[in-house]
């Protein structure tokens, strides 16, 4: 599908877009909204047409998600449950304990609410090796919620281990939901009245492997999760908040004490040594900006291992402060997996992006031309975020971040307007097409940009537009209206003929 569009951009198409004024654009836009009428639409439908997008828009921006943890000793159907709430298999699941070895968050939603999920290995007390990295990661994990689902296998009842994560969970004061897995039928449902020992209220029969019990259980865990995050609360106007995001001993705290001018952050050059929290202002080329971090979210002392996966807590918390991501790469290295993810954790959360080679000093002809290479393999769904070249350690080129981060948040911020935007949909469509499919050719009936912080479009269909031509009309987006450093988001609703009695 992406080869019928490849085509170069043609300027013209700008020149002719411009050429259309205002006010020849609002009646165009008009004209295909009344058009709608003919259309069977929902009542969702005139809210996003009409901009009347208050609730759903005020309700992102008030701050970061709700974050629920799911916690529990291994083997007990963690994973699973995961799988259950989010609808789909991505956590790891496998008949044998302690399969889950990171956690790992999703977003999630129950009744129009969403919400941070985060699941977790198995917690075992005074374990050893990997089971020990694994309770230290349900820890931590505790400590990031809002509210924890304590999950425990009823067929096999209350153990001495489910006991110990009972004293944590009172310890940590968060709220708790019980949950007894494996209660796949009714007749098993007796065996949960043995959980009541734990002394965490009611416990909620549930199956994760059929379902059963699980929206109940949803909807006695909204009920104590905050609205808004109580762990990594976001502040309302003031300097735009920026997180710095990147694998471990890539410079990250470098960069933030050459920029505050002071040893704020410990650097070491052993990966993962930064720890405590840090919120910093600081002034860049005279701008005032606020580097966000994981504010909020104390690590208990003792908990010395599991510097990857801490690494990776400490990135979700700063992205969902932030509004602005830098994502830094050591040049030294080859660009690896582990920075593709965390680009694509950038780009899941919706911010800004800023992509910053540090150690660009250091660079000779032969990496400089590698290193070109892997941006243009490996970073080519990011093309579209400014690339600054720097050294945190001397601070050389630093000042060129505030430019990047500008234009991002410029992007980030910008709304186009519902007869401009409709006029470069019918503009688009009537030079390249949609490709007929199955004998059906799918129009764009009207279009409307529904959100910005990041742009959000969305396009009333007469049928399925593909994937390949919405990245083509994203494509035509950035090279006619720039959004140099924001995701764009392009949702559709395909609404049929109304069927005239």
């Amino acid at each position: 599908m992406s080869d019928e569009f490849d085509k170069d951009f043609d300027p013209a198409f700008i020149e002719k877009l411009d050429a259309i004024s205002d006010a020849d654009a609002e009646a165009r836009a008009k004209s295909l909204r009344a058009g709608l009428e003919d259309y069977d639409l929902e009542s969702e439908d005139f809210d996003v047409i009409d901009g009347d997008l208050a609730g759903i828009v005020d309700e992102e921006e008030l701050g970061p998600l709700p974050v629920l943890a799911i916690v529990g000793r291994p083997n007990v159907g963690k994973s699973a449950l995961v799988n259950r709430i989010i609808g789909r298999r991505e956590a790891v699941v496998e008949d044998k304990p302690g399969v889950t070895r990171d956690r790992v968050s999703y977003k999630a939603e129950w009744n129009n609410r969403k919400f941070t999920l985060v699941d977790t290995g198995g917690w075992e007390p005074n374990a050893k090796g990997i089971d020990k990295s694994v309770a230290e990661q349900a820890e931590i994990a505790i400590e990031l919620a809002d509210a924890v689902l304590f999950v425990v296998d009823a067929t096999v009842g209350a153990t001495s281990t489910d006991e110990r994560v009972v004293k944590l969970l009172r310890a940590s004061g968060k709220p708790v939901i019980l949950a007894g897995n494996k209660i796949d039928d009714v007749y098993q449902e007796p065996e949960i009245a043995n959980l009541w020992s734990l002394g965490l209220g009611e416990p909620m029969p549930v199956s994760a492997l059929h379902g059963r019990g699980v929206a109940d259980m949803l909807d006695a865990a909204l009920a104590v999760l905050p609205k808004v995050s109580g762990v990594a609360q976001m502040e309302v106007g003031g300097p735009r908040r920026v997180a710095l995001i990147g694998r471990p001993n890539v410079g990250k705290s470098s960069l933030l004490n050459k920029a505050v001018g002071s040893e704020r952050a410990v650097v070491n050059d052993l990966a993962g040594t930064t720890r405590d929290p840090i919120d910093e202002q600081v002034t860049i080329a005279g701008k005032v900006w606020r580097f966000v971090d994981t504010a909020g979210i104390r690590r208990k002392k003792h908990l010395a291992q599991g510097a990857d996966f801490y690494a990776s807590l400490r990135t979700l918390a700063a992205l969902e402060r932030a509004e602005v991501a830098v994502v830094l790469f050591d040049v030294m290295e080859p660009i690896s997996e582990a920075d593709i993810r965390i680009v694509d954790m950038a780009l899941e959360s919706g911010r800004a992006l800023v992509l910053a080679f540090n150690k660009w000093d250091e660079l000779d002809d032969e990496r400089r031309r590698w290193l070109e290479r892997e941006i243009e393999t490996k970073l080519a769904h990011v093309a579209w975020a400014p690339r600054v070249n720097i050294s945190a350690k001397t601070g050389r080129h630093i000042e060129k971040l505030v430019p990047a981060l500008e234009v991002a948040l410029d992007s980030w911020d910008t709304r186009i307007q519902t007869g401009k935007f409709n006029a470069f949909l019918q503009e688009l469509t009537m030079e390249n097409p949609h490709p007929v499919r199955g004998g059906k050719q799918p129009r764009i009936l009207f279009g409307t940009q529904a959100s910005s912080r990041p742009p959000k479009f969305v396009l009333f269909t007469t049928g399925f537009i593909e994937e390949g031509y919405r990245r083509f009309i994203t494509r035509r987006l950035r090279e006619t209206y720039g959004f140099e450093g924001t995701p764009i988001e392009i949702g559709m609703r395909v609404r049929e003929k109304r069927k005239r009695s």
